[in-house]
Formats: structure tokens, C-alpha cells, sequence
């Protein structure tokens, strides 16, 4: 990556999300689209997330100490704007809206007409 790009991530507004940890996502973009995994982090400074066994990249590692060095293989970040949420009740991606709840908290919910289930349940 470039001075350049690292620079405009770095300068780059952090967008809202409604993604957490352990959320199955839809990839709707980019080389792995279409495939679906579970979120291991979320990187929100740089609005990316990890998704399990999804945009896997090699990295060389060298021998220290006690552990052996090799070619590893891990997961590289995905932004958040090529990621779209699977609703658990109707297994289909969807936008997600919060709906507050009498005690203050927030609950996240599916936005498609049919639907309208509770996501975090």
C-alpha cells in the first residue's frame, strides 16, 4: 500500500455500523461475493471487518525464538461497505434498524417487510 492510501484511510470519516463480532455476513462485493461467514473483528477506525475463512492472504513469517517460521496463511480485513448482514430467522441479507426498548437499550431488528425479527436474540 502506498503513503498515499495509507493517508486517505487514515483521514477517512469513521462510518456507523450495525455489524458486531459473531454476526453472519453476506460479502455483496468484491472477490469473494457471495460467500457468507461469521465476523471474528471489527476494525471500526478503519471501517473494515474480519470474517472468518473469507479474503485469505499469505503472509511470510520469520523463525523467532521458539516458533517456526513459514508461510501463514490469515485473514485479511473487508470494508464494511461490501458486507451485508444475514437476517437469522429469514436467512436473507438485510439492512438492519435499532428499536429502542422501554429500559433505554437498543435491540437491532431485520428491515424487510416480511420479516421484522429481532437479530441480537
Amino acid at each position: 500500500m502506498s503513503a498515499a492510501t495509507k493517508k486517505r484511510e487514515a483521514e477517512a470519516p469513521r462510518v456507523p455500523t450495525h455489524l458486531r463480532k459473531g454476526d453472519t455476513i453476506l460479502v455483496i462485493t468484491g472477490r469473494e461475493r457471495g460467500k457468507t461467514g461469521k465476523v471474528l473483528q471489527v476494525l471500526l477506525e478503519k471501517n473494515r471487518a474480519k470474517v472468518e475463512r473469507l479474503n485469505m492472504v499469505k503472509r511470510h513469517r520469520k523463525a523467532t525464538g521458539n516458533s517456526a517460521g513459514g508461510i501463514v496463511e490469515k485473514e485479511a480485513s473487508i470494508h464494511l461497505s461490501n458486507l451485508q448482514i444475514l437476517c437469522g430467522r429469514c436467512n436473507k441479507p438485510t439492512r438492519i434498524a435499532v428499536r429502542r426498548t422501554e429500559d433505554g437499550k437498543g435491540s437491532r431488528y431485520c428491515r424487510r417487510p416480511d420479516c421484522r425479527e429481532a437479530i441480537d436474540e
